[in-house]
């Protein structure tokens, strides 16, 4: 027996979950359809990525919109269409179920539909997921953790001001993993290769995965693989595609850069401050790029502290609700 599911699962939350747990005890294939519409702020693929990690049994595919809501016909058309088949049972959380499973000659069965079982829903969500987190799967809570990135180049104070804001914030901190592999290689006498800045990249999106799926929303990094891309340019004189691949699979909501004002320490494995400086302006003009918010902060540790948290806490207030994320470009301004 063929069953599916469709929805916007905007975000994937439990009751989704649910719902697809449901359909897949049920029947011996089941196809999840993620509905793309282009005004949503967070892409299909995504959501599509996060509900096939969860659900690793279904088949989850995206299928377009036809801005019809409240057209079963239409959509039963569209969906037997997209399928290439007829499928034998439906299962489905809201009312346009039973229309929808008519048109298409199969069996509707509902599942929660009062939200007695997962008291939650979409929209519920999109108003305000920090407050709806504990309703988000593993998956959705990696994919939607705003995550505040400490960068900088050697001994500007990105550790110290990292673990400050996280104290204060009274959010998880996840350090920088490149520091203890460069000390691995450091006491090897072994040489830099590019694959080592791909393991760096990737150690460091598994941890902040980790650190997002134990958090409450928010997590501070001290680092991530964007910079590691920067690094790989330093040591070996470029940047190769793998390595850009992997940083463009970063995720990160506001990125805050230490300045290079302070002196310069010498621990033993940095280059020197001549390099720190050129990192420097590397830094800044990289994150440019990435279109993220930003901010330079200087000064005393006190002062950059004062200056972070201010731009972490508008951050906050301004991307906890879904609905305006794809206005929050300038929220520190």
């Amino acid at each position: 027996m063929r069953g599916i599911v469709i929805g916007k699962f905007y975000p994937p939350h439990l009751g989704h979950n649910y719902l697809v747990d449901t359909a897949l005890a049920n029947s011996d294939e089941v196809d999840v359809l993620v509905v793309d519409n282009p005004a949503y702020t967070i892409p299909a693929e995504k959501r599509r990525e996060w509900l096939q990690a969860h659900h690793p049994r279904a088949h989850v595919r995206i299928i377009e919109d036809i801005g019809k809501d409240d057209d079963s016909i239409a959509w039963a058309a569209h969906t037997m269409q997209f399928l290439g088949y007829k499928p034998d049972v439906v299962f489905s959380s809201e009312h346009y179920g039973e229309g929808w499973a008519h048109y298409m000659g199969a069996k509707n069965v509902t599942v929660d539909i009062n939200r007695a079982t997962i008291p939650i829903s979409g929209t519920k969500v999109r108003q305000d997921f920090l407050k709806s987190w504990e309703y988000l799967s593993d998956e959705t809570k990696n994919g939607l953790a705003l995550r505040i990135v400490i960068l900088g180049a050697e001994s500007t104070g990105t550790t110290t001001l990292s673990r400050d804001l996280a104290d204060k914030l009274r959010v998880p901190w996840a350090p920088e993993v490149g520091r203890y592999y460069t000390e691995s290689i450091l006491t090897t006498d072994k040489e830099w290769t590019d694959d080592d800045f791909y393991r760096i990249g990737r150690l460091q999106q598994a941890y902040e995965g980790e650190m997002a799926k134990r958090s409450d929303g928010v997590i501070i990094c001290d680092t991530n693989a964007v910079a590691t891309e920067l690094w790989q340019r330093r040591y070996m004189g470029r940047t190769t595609a793998e390595m850009q691949r992997i940083a463009a699979r970063d995720k990160a909501d506001l990125y805050i850069i230490t300045g290079d004002e302070i002196p310069f320490v010498q621990d033993g494995i940095r280059d020197g401050e001549h390099i720190r400086h050129r990192m420097h302006k590397w830094f800044i003009t990289h994150i440019k790029k990435t279109g993220v918010p930003y901010l330079v902060v200087t000064g005393t540790p006190e002062e950059r502290l004062a200056e972070a948290y201010a731009a972490a806490k508008r951050m906050i207030r301004a991307k906890r609700s879904l609905n305006n994320v794809a206005n929050t470009t300038t929220f520190f301004t």
